[in-house]
């Protein structure tokens, strides 16, 4: 680098040209941004069971609702009894750590590769635990849905987000049947005698749709920081490099005008 002084020119040349397209970027996201936000209700609601037989633990209820979340919660059950949350032609979602914080699933797609390390949902029209082990069972109905209230689209409009995300609320308002069976462990139903049985939803309706934007000054300020710092790590080492090498070019000069000559006599 000693013997080309042009390098610095080159780097703080490709330095301004990373600030351009930060800019463009920032710029391009603030504008005219292609992402939507949509907002939904994300209401959590308790159902009337229906007991289809007097004193038998077995009721029913439904529903006409875009959900995410089903949990259904069992008190004074026998030791030894099963919980069977049954669905009417719809597929959903459960694993014994759904819903935990501090454990890991995956409900998104199942990996047989991975079942060793991540626990995966099964995905089923019923589901079935033992309430000797937990006296919950949490389900998931729609992966489509956004499960903390708030998603995002990509659109060209803000008329069509408002539609897309209307459309992904109606695709998921489907007409469930719920049943709901208490077995003992050979698969017979018990007395509902003492049993204390609750089922919760958690229903989506749209709110509001409104553009992405980013904060041109905020992400300016990130994307300059970003920038300067690895500039200056792009050009700390070569730079040292530059004026070590300087440096002892200038050592070794000395050093040689310095020493004496020495004459050979023949």
């Amino acid at each position: 680098m000693s013997r080309n002084p042009n390098m610095l020119r080159t780097l703080i040349g490709m330095g301004l040209v990373l600030i351009f397209i930060l800019g463009y970027a920032v710029h391009s996201n603030t504008v005219d941004s292609e992402y939507y936000l949509f907002e939904t209700s994300n209401s959590e609601s308790s159902l009337e069971l229906i007991e289809l037989e007097e004193n038998m633990s077995e009721w029913y209820v439904v529903t006409n609702s875009a959900i995410t979340w089903v949990n259904t919660t069992v008190v004074g059950a026998p030791q030894g009894s099963i919980l069977k949350l049954d669905a009417s032609g719809v597929d959903w979602y459960h694993t014994p750590s759904l819903g935990q914080d501090d454990r890991d699933y995956n409900c998104k797609e199942f990996a047989p590769d991975y079942v060793d390390l991540i626990e995966t949902c099964i995905k089923g029209p019923f589901h079935e635990i033992n309430l000797d082990e937990q006296n919950m069972m949490i389900g998931l109905v729609s992966l489509d849905l956004p499960i903390g209230g708030l998603g995002s689209i990509q659109a060209d409009s803000l008329d069509e987000a408002n539609e897309t995300s209307q459309k992904i609320i109606n695709d998921n308002s489907r007409i469930i049947t719920w049943k709901i069976s208490i077995m003992d462990s050979e698969g017979n139903k018990i007395s509902s005698q003492g049993l204390e049985v609750n089922t919760n939803i958690t229903t989506h309706e749209l709110v509001s749709v409104k553009e992405f934007k980013l904060d041109p000054i905020q992400e300016s300020i990130y994307s300059l920081a970003t920038l300067v710092g690895c500039f200056t790590l792009l050009l700390i080492l070569p730079m040292i490099a530059y004026f070590s090498s300087v440096y002892k070019e200038k050592r070794d000069e000395e050093a040689r005008l310095g020493t004496p000559e020495i004459v050979v006599k023949e």
